[in-house]
């Protein structure tokens, strides 16, 4: 993989606050379901994820920094000995070990354990006892031929839709994988649209390392019961003619279940009510709009009542 300050477009001084933002930035821009037609994109994306990762994390970024670590994460090796990768065994040049073709050791390491799988250069001095397999400096032994990659595997992504109700609740919901299993995933509290979750290990696996991660991105399924404004939620509840005029106790659904509200009598059914703090996380309301629903097919009485009340007391609604 590239530098990772490189990927985000920062400086190596950048703070986390703006490592995070150019990070968001390059994940709006590249994201696969912002860009179905451009199979560029999720490699971009994964990258982009990847350079993240490392940097927001402090242990990692100094490790990196300081040289001890590579771009993907894997440790380098200061150099070898006289019996390392550029000894004299295995039809090496003498003196191939730190300048044969122009490059290091630490240049042969970068090729050999970049998540990119480049050939190395120079022939000999990247071939040992192993007959021109590749080496795998973790293992201690030879892997593949002239096409081996190191490294993790790549990351997938996937969406999940989640309820309203299940978002509030922080529960787990089933993730379907491009393999075909199912995982069941703890949504994190006040999770939000758009929002990704990691899980290690889960991507594609690789023959030389550890496997990709998946990459979870959260979107909302659209609910027969509630309207999502922000964190407040919206909800209607149908109410008869003699409820709305009378008053009435009636259920109200909410997040966290239904509740008994009280509808005053003669309510003014054009403005909504109020449920402080029963919106979602808690953080917003709940705004309960009332419905009035009249009898099906029609009423005598009702109609009688409804000539009288426009003859004898009639009442504006609009301007």
């Amino acid at each position: 993989m590239r530098d990772p300050y490189t990927v985000l477009g920062v400086s190596r001084s950048a703070s986390e606050k703006d490592i995070k933002s150019a990070y968001r930035k390059l994940a709006k821009k590249y994201h696969p379901d912002q860009n179905p037609d451009d199979p560029t994109a999720h490699g971009k994306f994964a990258e982009a994820t990847h350079a993240y990762d490392l940097l927001n994390d402090t242990e990692k970024r100094g490790q990196f920094d300081r040289g001890e670590i590579d771009a993907d994460g894997n440790p380098r090796f200061a150099g070898f000995g006289n019996g390392g990768f550029g000894g004299a065994r295995g039809g090496a040049r003498p003196g191939a070990g730190a300048g044969a073709g122009g490059f290091s050791a630490e240049d042969i390491l970068k090729e050999f354990m970049s998540g990119f799988g480049g050939q190395p250069r120079g022939g000999a001095g990247a071939r040992g006892a192993a007959g021109g397999a590749q080496w795998d400096p973790f293992t201690g032994t030879a892997a593949g031929g002239a096409g081996g990659r190191m490294g993790k595997g790549d990351d997938v992504v996937v969406n999940v839709t989640i309820s309203l109700e299940d978002a509030h609740k922080a529960a787990s919901v089933p993730v379907r994988m491009p393999s075909g299993k199912v995982l069941s995933v703890k949504l994190p509290e006040k999770v939000e649209e758009g929002q990704q979750i990691r899980l290690k290990g889960q991507g594609s696996p690789s023959p030389y390392g550890e496997p990709g991660d998946a990459l979870v991105t959260v979107r909302f399924e659209k609910s027969k019961t509630f309207r999502k404004d922000g964190h407040d939620v919206r909800t209607d509840v149908p109410v008869t003619l003699y409820e709305a005029v009378l008053g009435a106790k009636v259920r109200v659904p909410t997040l966290d279940g239904s509740v008994e509200l009280t509808l005053p009598p003669g309510m003014d059914t054009s403005k909504a009510l109020r449920l402080k703090g029963k919106g979602l996380y808690g953080d917003g309301d709940l705004y309960v709009n009332i419905r009035v629903v009249l009898p099906p097919g029609g009423d005598a009485d009702l109609e009688a009542l409804a000539r009288f009340m426009r003859d004898q007391n009639p009442y504006k609604v609009r301007d």
